[in-house]
């Protein structure tokens, strides 16, 4: 099958929100092919512990360059523990640079609980404005409807997942399945 014919995978919408003190990352779990659900249940929201230090992380692309690159980040935090800005903009250098990691086809959102950040292959390190950040196929429908709900009464969790239910009923390729991890400074 030639690359032109090829479907393409789609699937995922990643949420952060940080409020008052904490950040909560939620993902959903479909993954398509086309017009077909492939698996409705993905996990893409990971704790991960390099050095002992806590991070969450969200991706959203294809898994296996998303493992590659959480790998990759892993190994930054564990030569500079506790500096997630270090490490991410180290990983952000490598992934523009590097050959073989400018093929890989994913993004991601990194939070310590203290700072959020996406990191894009492009070499992108973004600090999202007003504490909310969202990619994958749903992403701009979950930051419009969080950036809505930052200033009432909801936690960061409340706001996350209401977000996210919301894309879920506009994007055909983000489902209700969440994965909620939640890391507080």
């Amino acid at each position: 099958m030639a690359d032109s014919d090829f479907p393409g995978w789609h699937g995922t919408t990643i949420i952060g929100v940080k409020k008052d003190g904490e950040v909560v990352v939620a993902g959903d779990g479909q993954v398509s092919l086309g017009q077909t659900v492939i698996k409705g249940s993905a996990r893409k929201v990971r704790r991960l512990s390099p050095g002992g230090f806590e991070i969450v992380a969200g991706f959203a692309g294809s898994t296996a360059d998303a493992f590659t690159l959480l790998e990759r980040l892993e190994a930054k935090l564990e030569a500079t523990p506790g500096q997630l800005a270090r490490a991410s903009v180290e990983l952000a250098k490598d992934w523009r640079t590097d050959k073989y990691l400018q093929k890989l086809e994913a993004m991601l959102i990194v939070t310590d609980g203290a700072d959020m950040f996406v990191i894009t292959g492009a070499g992108d390190v973004l600090e999202p404005e007003h504490d909310v950040a969202a990619i994958g196929s749903g992403g701009n429908f979950a930051l419009a409807a969080a950036r809505a709900m930052m200033d009432g009464d909801k936690n960061a969790e409340q706001v996350a997942r209401d977000a996210m239910a919301i894309a879920a009923d506009i994007c055909v390729y983000t489902n209700g399945n969440l994965t909620v991890e939640r890391i507080a400074k």
